[in-house]
């Protein structure tokens, strides 16, 4: 390879390296040419699967700031780089392995460290991003309705606590109610009573203002007696 070929090639692996979500090493020895073409398919279209060499991947890699052992660069390499889901591209490549044994996963760059072959099975076996979300997402859903149960219960129990406190706000008005009825006939039995005392006063007191106007005249009477007695014994003598 001319030397300005193998710098844009270098160029190229660098910026694949360095934008790529996860990179996946893999040796295609004996995979047909159909049988490439059906891996870079079910990697889909956000996987770029190329064929490089060694060197040049060696140098990129470094230029990348990635670090990527001497012994796993040998024989005929091909990288996958991943621009979408690392978990899916790894299930992907490990589905396509078990029905093409040929395919090899030396290793990988995840999260910008360098990943082993049963690191890479171990994402394979996770979950989606897509399904992760979407429990996510019910976990939610049922945390929130859990919350509304609640919140329902704790308003249902106060209510049922308020009906007695206002039944007993209710009852207690007709009580008052009565308390001043009775007040008022109290009141009323004692004007009454006062009034009898008034008159059983009068009624006594007039008997005893008729002695008193009886008594005058008797007074009078024996002062009149007394004063004709000497007026009649003076001429006699």
């Amino acid at each position: 390879m001319a030397r300005p070929d193998k710098v844009a090639a270098v160029a190229e692996l660098t910026e694949d390296f360095k934008s790529a979500t996860a990179t996946y090493l893999t040796e295609y020895r004996g995979l047909t040419v159909t049988s490439m073409k059906e891996l870079r398919r079910s990697l889909g279209a956000d996987t770029k699967y190329s064929v490089v060499k060694n060197t040049l991947t060696k140098i990129a890699a470094k230029g990348a700031g990635v670090e990527i052992a001497d012994d796993l660069l040998v024989g005929p390499s091909a990288l996958a780089f991943i621009k979408g889901d690392p978990i899916d591209a790894a299930r992907n490549l490990k589905n396509f392995q078990k029905e093409n044994p040929l395919l090899i996963l030396k290793g990988g760059i995840y999260e910008g460290r360098f990943i082993t072959t049963a690191e890479i099975m171990q994402l394979a076996d996770l979950e989606s991003r897509e399904v992760l979300l979407a429990k996510l997402a019910g976990a939610m859903k049922g945390s929130l309705a859990k919350a509304a149960r609640t919140f329902d219960a704790l308003r249902i129990k106060l209510e049922a606590v308020s009906e007695p406190i206002a039944d007993n706000a209710k009852s207690g008005v007709p009580a008052q109610v009565e308390a001043t009825e009775a007040v008022v006939e109290t009141s009323e039995v004692t004007e009454e009573v006062v009034a009898e005392v008034a008159v059983e006063a009068t009624e006594v007191s007039e008997p005893i203002s008729n002695i008193a106007e009886s008594e005058v005249p008797a007074e009078a009477v024996n002062s009149e007696d007394v004063a004709v007695t000497p007026a009649t014994e003076t001429p006699a003598e």
